[in-house]
């Protein structure tokens, strides 16, 4: 059966380069910038990202022009294509709005459909989304799946620091919240994604607290479909995350996935994070 649906989604999306080249998705690169230096994300090696970084220049992110996602959806389009592109949450980026403005050329061949997640919370549907164009569903059927993968979606996200969500502007509703108490007495603050907005969920007086708070949380969700940590700059960290949630959760070691993130997210949440998504069965 021939693929009609084509993938398209933004480079926040953290999924292994394999994936995306096995099942086709074609992946737009948002704007890296380390001062008068500007890079495509994906151009620098996580490594090379965070040795600019130590840098003078504090990384920054913009989302890519309305110009680049109609460039490429007439040119999948004239592939005889319709095209979903999925992206980053709206509520901290303008990508979703750059693809959405650019849609509205195309009718109803291009839809776009807002994650309303980070990371992997996007890649994991993008990936849904792209194993079921593959098998012949219809726009709208994947349309449907997503949304209610969308709905049982979690990310909880513990921080090292809040420096770097404080210089970028990215959860200024809470910030004024516990940014004395994070000063003060040192405690690591937990946030997580709620209708794709960044919200505080707690504070631990550890890291390894924190940790364990997001154990209990996973755990409560019961029988679960995906499950996965991203880190940065934290693998051992990460790898033992991973270890504890499947003991905690019976879910197969050798299917949570443990990933870096990239040089979106590692530029609001700075080093240090370890996020926990989880998703219930349905």
């Amino acid at each position: 059966m021939e693929q009609v649906v084509h993938i398209v989604t933004d480079s926040s999306c953290d999924l292994p380069r394999k994936l995306v080249e096995r099942f086709k998705i074609t992946v737009v690169p948002l704007i890296v910038r380390f001062g008068p230096e500007v890079y495509q994300d994906g151009e620098l090696s996580v490594e090379a990202f965070w040795e600019k970084a130590a840098g003078p220049h504090h990384p920054q992110t913009s989302q890519p022009s309305v110009g680049v996602f109609e460039e490429l959806f007439e040119r999948l389009i004239a592939r005889g294509k319709q095209v979903l592109c999925l992206t980053i949450t709206g509520k901290h980026s303008g990508t979703f709005n750059s693809a959405r403005l650019a849609a509205q050329r195309f009718g109803d061949a291009v839809k776009v459909f807002d994650s309303l997640s980070l990371s992997l919370g996007l890649g994991l549907q993008a990936l849904a989304a792209a194993q079921a164009a593959r098998a012949g569903r219809s726009m709208k059927e994947i349309l449907a799946m997503l949304e209610d993968l969308r709905a049982r979606m979690h990310l909880t996200i513990l921080l090292d620091t809040l420096e770097n969500l404080r210089r970028g502007g990215r959860a200024n509703g809470f910030i004024a919240v516990v940014d004395r108490m994070t000063r003060v007495l040192n405690i690591k603050a937990l946030i997580n994604v709620v209708d794709g907005e960044l919200r505080l969920l707690g504070a631990a007086r550890s890291f390894e607290g924190g940790l364990k708070r997001m154990l209990r949380l996973v755990e409560r969700l019961g029988t679960l479909e995906h499950l996965a940590v991203v880190h940065t700059r934290s693998q051992a960290v990460a790898e033992d995350m991973a270890r504890r949630l499947a003991e905690r959760t019976g879910f197969p070691r050798e299917r949570i996935w443990v990933r870096e993130t990239g040089a979106v997210l590692s530029t609001h949440a700075g080093q240090g994070v370890i996020g926990v998504l989880a998703a219930p069965t349905g």
